[in-house]
């Protein structure tokens, strides 16, 4: 976790930095997935955010957001509540 650049820890936790994409009720679909990807190629950085009652669970919430990465091959930047910033360098 300590390997990622401070610039991009200071845009993950900027409050002006808005969610760009949310886990409904499909949950991880493919096209949720499709959807990740490409913004993690135009961009550095992203927000996700997942509904409330979709993963009850903090411990099933985090590896949730840890299987994205790795199906993504982004780093997981942060993550708290429902909501997880990715990031692929």
């Amino acid at each position: 976790m300590s390997n990622i650049p401070a610039n991009i820890r200071r845009m993950a936790h900027d409050r002006e930095f808005k969610v760009t994409l949310r886990i409904g009720r499909s949950g991880l679909s493919d096209a949720m997935f499709d959807e990740l990807d490409a913004q993690l190629q135009s961009r550095k950085v992203v927000k996700i955010k997942m509904n409330k009652g979709l993963v009850e669970e903090r411990g099933t919430r985090q590896e949730v957001f840890e299987e994205i990465a790795a199906r993504t091959n982004a780093i997981l930047v942060d993550a708290r509540g429902n909501v997880a910033i990715y990031w692929r360098a």
